[in-house]
């Protein structure tokens, strides 16, 4: 059966058939390989004449799939797999490479969709899909089975520091299995490492549930420290004592905002906590948990109407990535870290327009209550500028050192950076990168002249200078105000890496200057400088 070609008719789509046919793979090649296989000489069992510690360092670096399949080798292997202290069983190791090739030709598919009649191409391209996943979670259900049943049976528990467990939802009894992994693991061998993932079949919803008494029988006995869950149904945790680390991730939005809220009161040893693309069912999260050991938060990306934050006296780091985070006081008194990520407006004509004259936030009410911070990152844009300057601009940010702003769109005043400056007296090394943008430059910021200056301000870099008036402001703007500058470099091409939430490295590549374009920013951004202070180092790139 063909792809019709809804404008060209049956006969044009025999090159997309082709390319279903080869993506499916063909049985000669597989009759050839296992004929060769047969024709090979067997020689001396090298391998297993190596020393148990040698054996153990290969089985650490093999997928579930291939560790089960070393126990045909010989009886030793299958032992050792046994004694493994790690365990991961992943449905992705379970896949052949034909499926990604399946999913692939479908996403291809999906983007000309224009040309093709969409209920023919599920009729050929999702059966074999749904065939490989359903063929996987057989397989990796058996490889769990068999664990279970060689657990019961041992007459010694053994003893797993880690188990990682990814597999598809899929309304079969491999949920029960899975369930069943999850508790022996808790309960019988002491893990204290675990990362249960559950993915939703192709082009399907579905989130996994777990048995009624939570991941295990005896939580208040578990080892359990680190905890990753993503695309379950938010099983109780106040009762593990020893949980100290918590990843949730893709976590419905039927989960009440009561459940996070109990994540930070109830939860007393818990110190490091992300939500990664998680949702809820009420309207704003509020953490009030003064008793909390909390020292990392990271929210990323998740739909949460509201998330506002009142008491965290541990916390130490905090990334808001995504819709934003809210302090709602001054009770973090050990906050030292800071990532704010927001990225605001529609392009929507109308919407837009509305947006750009009311969307407006001043810089003290996006920095309010941080004002023992050491290291902030501030990736902010949108189609419009929507931080504007304070109408009592104060010291917001006295201990900040380390700054870098990013992403900020070419057609905003860049400018703007000038209110961090002034908000932070104590600032050493300030980073930013302009990534370009296509639309008109936007509306600019009025300043008035300044007799302040900045004692402390040693480097300044600039990434994705295009030369443009607010861009050349801003360099000279530093050039003058900052008394102990030392280094400034000004790159036309690059962009910020994170390194981690709370550290960020410049990646730039190099540009020929010509000497015009030297004398004419030299000029510029030079205007006014007072030649008394120490000379400054000066990079183009």
């Amino acid at each position: 059966m063909a792809l019709y070609n809804r404008r060209r008719g049956p006969g044009s789509a025999t090159s997309t058939r082709y390319s279903i046919r080869r993506a499916g793979g063909g049985s000669s090649l597989m009759a050839r390989t296992a004929a060769s296989r047969r024709r090979r000489p067997r020689g001396d069992d090298r391998i297993s004449a190596l020393s148990d510690d040698l054996l153990y360092l290969v089985l650490r670096r093999l997928d579930i799939r291939t560790a089960v399949g070393t126990a045909v080798l010989s009886r030793r292997w299958a032992c050792l797999r046994r004694e493994l202290p790690v365990l991961d069983f992943s449905v992705d190791a379970m896949l052949p490479p034909r499926y990604h090739r399946w999913v692939q030709l479908h996403d291809q598919v999906g983007k000309a969709s224009f040309q093709y009649d969409m209920t023919q191409v599920s009729r050929e391209l999702m059966p074999n899909i749904r065939r490989y996943e359903h063929r996987a979670m057989r397989a990796l259900t058996r490889s769990v089975e068999t664990f279970l049943d060689a657990a019961a049976s041992a007459v010694r528990r053994r003893k797993i520091s880690r188990l990682r467990l990814e597999f598809f939802v899929t309304p079969t009894p491999s949920t029960a299995c899975m369930n069943q992994l999850i508790a022996e693991a808790i309960d019988a061998c002491g893990v204290d490492d675990l990362h249960v993932v559950a993915k939703p079949i192709f082009w399907r919803r579905g989130v996994h549930n777990f048995a009624s008494h939570g991941l295990c029988k005896e939580p208040s006995a578990s080892r359990l420290q680190s905890l990753k869950l993503g695309g379950c149904v938010l099983p109780p945790l106040h009762e593990y004592g020893a949980l100290t680390t918590l990843i949730l991730q893709d976590i419905p939005e039927s989960t009440p905002e009561a459940a996070y809220e109990g994540v930070f009161t109830l939860c007393q040893q818990l110190q490091v906590l992300h939500l990664i693309s998680c949702q809820c069912s009420g309207k704003v999260i509020f953490v009030d948990a003064p008793m909390s050991k909390i020292r990392e938060l990271v929210v990323d990306k998740c739909r949460f109407r509201r998330f506002r934050l009142r008491a965290l006296p541990n916390l130490e780091s905090l990334a808001s990535l995504g819709p934003q985070v809210f302090l709602e006081s001054a009770s973090f008194p050990r906050l030292r870290n800071f990532n704010l990520t927001s990225c605001l407006g529609v392009t929507m004509r109308g919407f837009r327009e509305y947006l750009k004259e009311n969307l407006k936030i001043d810089h003290e009410s996006l920095l309010e209550y941080i004002p023992d911070i050491t290291h902030l990152i501030v990736r902010i844009s949108g189609p419009d500028r929507w931080i504007v300057p304070s109408r009592s601009p104060s010291t917001l940010l006295p201990n900040l050192r380390r700054l870098l702003i990013a992403d900020v769109p070419s057609s905003w005043d860049v400018s703007w950076a000038r209110l961090l400056i002034e908000t932070a007296p104590a600032l050493e090394v300030l980073h930013i990168h302009i990534a370009t943008c296509i639309e008109e430059p936007g509306d600019e910021i009025r300043w008035k002249p300044t007799i302040r200056r900045h004692h402390h301000l040693e480097e300044f870099i600039m990434v994705g200078y295009e030369g443009t008036g607010r861009q050349i402001y801003l360099v000279n703007f530093v050039m003058r105000v900052c008394i102990a500058l030392r280094r400034v470099s000004i790159f036309k091409n690059g962009h910020a890496r994170n390194k981690g939430h709370w550290d960020w490295e410049l990646v730039t590549q190099q540009h020929s200057w010509t000497d015009e374009e030297k004398d004419s920013t030299l000029m510029h951004i030079m205007d006014g400088v007072s030649l008394s202070v120490a000379p400054v180092q000066l990079v183009f790139g």
